[in-house]
């Protein structure tokens, strides 16, 4: 039978505050519906994955989604069970695997177990115990609950997707924290699995950092180096560092001739393991004669993101008589860490001279050597 993940994110975030939904925001350096996607889209079982957004936000879905097999967006409603529906009417026959976006991490192991187990019940989904002691109250206690028969309810839930629209049309909407809930008003039946810790929703700033914990204890240091040389060539102003600087003489090259941008890129990509600049971008192409070279160091940036990789820092030396970097340093910073959205803090650009020797010496060109620190899956 066909399988597919309804991924729901159609919900604005209002409870974790700031102007962008959760759903969109980045986590460990890529936005958290892209995680969740990510996290489905490989099971072997799975045969698509569709998700729900709210109207207005298929473009910015649309982006960072780019590049997954994920079928034409299906517009959500005004709650959580309207935007199921959609997708319900979307999806049409077979099971399906509801699934909250604000929930990135989904073990494959957990949909092995929901799959497994809706072979023999209407519907299942994972659990976990409650841990905590549980009491009823306000300022003052008035009593304990017994927790041995509590469970935490997870997501991805699995259904079949005659039976879930059944239990709407029997128990209504209103029924509906989360569709194990609409199931059981409707008498139908849930079968609960093993869940996974990581599997936790993100809903507070605390759950944030919780799930960059997570990431964290996922990644590995890695370092890459980078160089870059041009000759000077042609009149001023020259490209360094993202800016333009005022000289009597410009960089030959094919882009924009940036040795800056160019060394951090080739650092980025040796980190990452992901070869070098003029793989991506061979001098040969036409397409990038005259590029601006912070296409490149974007495109270094979105590659490690997807690959769940964190920049941490870039340090670059940049290796000429001149022109004088040092009026220019602040302004190269903010550029470089605008492109690769980090802080001004994680990158650092620093100058010298060769005193008068070699080809940097001879004020022939100018040289840049860069290391870039990063953090990726191992």
């Amino acid at each position: 039978m066909t399988v597919t993940a309804l991924i729901v994110a159609a919900g604005r975030g209002e409870r974790l505050g700031g102007d962008v939904p959760k759903q969109f925001r980045p986590l460990g350096g890529k936005p958290v519906l892209r995680w969740a996607v990510e996290a489905l889209l490989p099971h072997p079982r799975i045969n698509s994955v569709r998700v729900v957004v709210a109207r207005g936000q298929e473009h910015q879905a649309a982006s960072v989604l780019d590049g997954l097999a994920v079928g034409e967006f299906i517009e959500g409603g005004a709650e959580r069970s309207d935007s199921v529906l959609n997708g319900l009417a979307a999806v049409g026959t077979g099971t399906v695997l509801v699934h909250d976006a604000a929930r990135p991490f989904c073990p494959p192991a957990v949909v092995d177990r929901l799959l497994e187990a809706l072979d023999d019940a209407d519907g299942a989904v994972p659990v976990l115990p409650v841990a905590d002691t549980l009491a009823e109250g306000g300022a003052m206690l008035e009593g304990h609950i017994d927790r041995k028969r509590l469970l935490r309810i997870q997501t991805p839930q699995a259904f079949h997707v005659e039976d879930l629209l059944y239990a709407y049309e029997e128990a209504g909407r209103s029924a509906a924290t989360d569709e194990s809930s609409v199931m059981l008003a409707a008498g139908l039946n849930v079968a609960t699995v093993e869940g996974d810790p990581a599997l936790d929703k993100l809903t507070t700033a605390a759950d944030w950092d919780r799930a960059e914990a997570i990431l964290a204890s996922r990644l590995v240091p890695r370092t890459g180096m980078g160089f870059d040389v041009h000759a000077f060539a042609g009149d001023g102003p020259l490209m360094l560092g993202g800016i333009s600087v005022p000289h009597g003489r410009g960089l030959q090259g094919h882009s924009d001739a940036d040795v800056v941008l160019h060394a951090i890129t080739d650092a980025l990509l040796g980190a990452a393991g992901l070869g070098d600049i003029g793989e991506h971008f061979p001098p040969s192409d036409p397409r990038w004669k005259g590029a601006s070279s912070d296409i490149f160091l974007a495109h270094s940036a979105r590659l490690i993101g997807e690959s769940g990789g964190v920049i941490d820092h870039v340090d670059c030396t940049i290796i000429a008589e001149e022109p004088k970097v040092g009026p220019h340093r602040s302004a190269m910073r903010e550029r470089i860490a605008s492109i690769l959205g980090l802080r001004t803090g994680q990158v650092s650009i620093k100058a010298t001279t060769t005193e008068g020797l070699g080809f940097t010496g001879r004020r022939e060109g100018i040289a840049a050597q860069a290391v870039a620190s990063i953090r990726m899956p191992f």
